[in-house]
């Protein structure tokens, strides 16, 4: 359905449910959602709201939108939840390939089980081909095959972006190695609900090279993913893009802007794209502006001698960042 998410046009949620694993899900939207829509919707009942949950009839809708769009796959689950079934797996993964007009952009916090499915555990890649095949003829589609791009082990599908949560500097070493390892040719971080300071400056290392993008397709007819295999280079292993932003809702931590300009400046020197989303329901107050004393509206942390930020929502605090807006893109 078409979404408000700054970075993304519509969300896809054939997969709903999630378990909570790091310091970023401590207020999860999704979760609240959820509760919300408990026993409606498809959704379990509670107390079983948020649990993991295959939505049938949500699998097919991207055979139906026409016009070429980007989507933002289970932004209420996570598809590589230990709960998602590798079958589920295989039938998300054929309609992204019979839809290559979309461009899908695939987020977890799972790096390790993506890496190890997409890297062709139990012949993913096979499976995903066949059903593929099954899927058009049972919708009907008439697909021409000499003109797919049939995915290769060592890149994935070329209309999907893989990207992983780190909101901490400790997500930022434990997940990155993961995402370089698996097979995509664009990958992105969503530092988002960013917590602290993060240096991503050694993973950007091989970054610049980003003029490879796009090798390794065929359009010579379904391809084993045994015909293509090797190590992936440098420029191969790259991030292609970074989104920031804070967080919101009940509970929201303020987010100091040095670590977004530090994150950002890592970026620029890297030649990687930087997309800041919003601040989220803090901002920080900048000079000449009015400060608000404790028990008025307006809710004010001091985050250091020089920082301070007030609680305004989401709406109010913008998107702007030294005075503009930052909306780069991989493509």
């Amino acid at each position: 359905m078409p979404t408000k998410i700054e970075w993304t046009d519509e969300t896809w949620n054939p997969v709903t449910g999630c378990t909570k694993v790091s310091p970023g899900c401590a207020h999860c939207y999704a979760e609240r959602m959820a509760r919300r829509l408990a026993g409606r919707y498809g959704y379990p009942e509670a107390p079983h709201h948020f649990d993991v949950t295959l939505h049938r009839d949500k699998l097919f809708a991207p055979l139906h939108w026409k016009k070429p769009r980007q989507v933002f796959v289970c932004s209420m689950s996570d598809l590589f939840h230990e709960d998602v079934e590798m079958n589920w797996q295989v039938d998300i993964f054929a309609v992204m390939a019979l839809t290559q007009r979309h461009t899908y952009q695939v987020l977890t916090k799972r790096p390790s089980r993506m890496r190890d499915v997409l890297s062709d555990g139990m012949g993913f890649w096979s499976r995903v081909t066949k059903r593929a095949i099954d899927m058009a003829v049972q919708n009907g589609l008439e697909v021409r095959w000499d003109k797919m791009k049939i995915p290769l082990v060592r890149h994935g599908l070329p209309n999907v972006w893989l990207g992983i949560t780190v909101e901490d500097q400790q997500r930022v070493d434990e997940r990155i190695p993961h995402l370089l390892d698996a097979p995509a040719v664009i990958r992105f971080l969503s530092v988002e609900p960013m917590l602290g300071l993060v240096d991503i400056s050694p993973h950007l290392e091989d970054s610049e090279g980003r003029e490879a993008q796009g090798a390794g397709w065929t359009n010579s007819g379904l391809l084993s993913p045994q015909d293509e295999r090797g190590q992936r280079t440098k420029r191969e292993r790259a991030i292609h893009l970074v989104i920031v932003g804070g967080e919101t809702g009940p509970g929201a931590r303020p987010m100091h802007p040095d670590w977004v300009r530090l994150l950002r400046d890592q970026c620029q020197e890297a030649s990687v794209s930087f997309f800041f989303k919003a601040w989220g329901a803090w901002r920080p107050i900048g000079q000449g502006e009015i400060r608000y004393t404790d028990g008025e509206q307006r809710t004010q942390t001091l985050l250091d001698d020089d920082t301070l930020v007030t609680r305004v929502g989401k709406k109010a605090a913008g998107r702007l960042l030294d005075g503009r807006e930052w909306n780069e893109k991989p493509l």
